[in-house]
């Protein structure tokens, strides 16, 4: 039998400053949310929206990661969407979140990194999020050739 996927991946900008918290046991649990923004057409027009999430890390890279989780800052997610339910009055509610695994901070605010981690305190996210870059000098994306058949 198969086993089931959950895995999810964003790209958008903090909309408030991350809270970082320690359970009675000393582990560190980071929180923010992050706006997503997209178009879609409608008819003859493009319409923007945005989809907001709330998202938690966990352990000393969160602690670590934390003071760079600012409002605006445009990062990048990968995690896994996890319900956490409770009862309140009586009622059973629950909440879906991300349950971040990996994060690359793509830059500040400001649209410059000097808020960005030093290399050594961003996560290992960096390459599954790294930007298409162009070909070295001498080399081509295009084909010398035409295509075979």
């Amino acid at each position: 039998m198969a086993s089931d996927l959950n895995t999810v991946t964003v790209v958008g900008r903090l909309t408030r400053d991350a809270e970082l918290k320690f359970t009675g046991t000393g582990l560190q649990i980071c929180s923010f949310s992050i706006a997503n923004n997209y178009r879609r057409k409608s008819g003859e027009e493009w319409i923007e929206e945005t989809n907001f999430f709330d998202a938690v890390m966990m352990g000393r890279r969160a602690e670590a990661l934390h003071k760079y989780l600012t409002k605006g800052t445009q990062i990048g997610i990968e995690g896994a969407l996890r319900q956490n339910r409770w009862e309140k009055d009586g009622q059973t509610r629950s909440r879906v979140e991300i349950f971040v695994n990996d994060l690359q901070l793509f830059g500040s605010p400001s649209g410059n990194r000097s808020g960005a981690a030093p290399a050594g305190q961003e996560s290992r996210a960096g390459k599954s999020f790294g930007s298409y870059s162009q070909p070295p000098a001498g080399e081509s994306d295009e084909f010398e050739d035409d295509v075979p058949f």
